[in-house]
């Protein structure tokens, strides 16, 4: 295996992981609904999701790791993707926010932290931010 194919390969896994962490918040009120599911779609596209790893994600999300990226931006980017997934769902109920919660934990944020850091994420695509704006509120919210 050459060294650009181990990476891809852990570039994929990484991303199929982030997805099926989203696909967990999505299903945390047992279901699908249409919103989620246009978000899932556009998300796939853009993490390099195939048809045939959607479809098994889809079935078998809980499998996967949560895996914190290193780059805080990074970590950013996969919470205001789940963020946007609990807020598409219209926040149906307590279980879903305390899901968020511990995936932020799961991305690496400090858990005295997580459900401030997890209104903030809330309130911020409840106001339908950008992801810039997103990063750049979430990084000065103490400011």
């Amino acid at each position: 295996m050459s060294f650009s194919e181990l990476f891809e390969s852990g570039f994929k896994k990484r991303n199929e992981d982030h997805f099926a962490a989203i696909v967990r918040v999505a299903m945390s009120d047992g279901f699908i609904n249409e919103a989620e599911r246009a978000f899932l779609d556009r998300l796939a596209t853009r993490l390099d999701i195939t048809e045939a790893d959607y479809k098994t994600i889809l079935k078998d999300y809980q499998s996967h790791p949560i895996n914190p990226p290193v780059s805080y931006d990074k970590r950013l980017e996969r919470l205001y993707d789940l963020a946007r997934m609990v807020w598409a769902d219209h926040i149906e109920g307590e279980s879903q926010v305390r899901l968020l919660e511990k995936l932020c934990i799961g991305l690496g944020f400090n858990p005295d932290n997580v459900k401030y850091i997890t209104d903030k994420a809330l309130s911020l695509v409840h106001y339908e931010v950008d992801l810039d704006d997103f990063i750049d509120k979430m990084k000065n919210m103490n400011q």
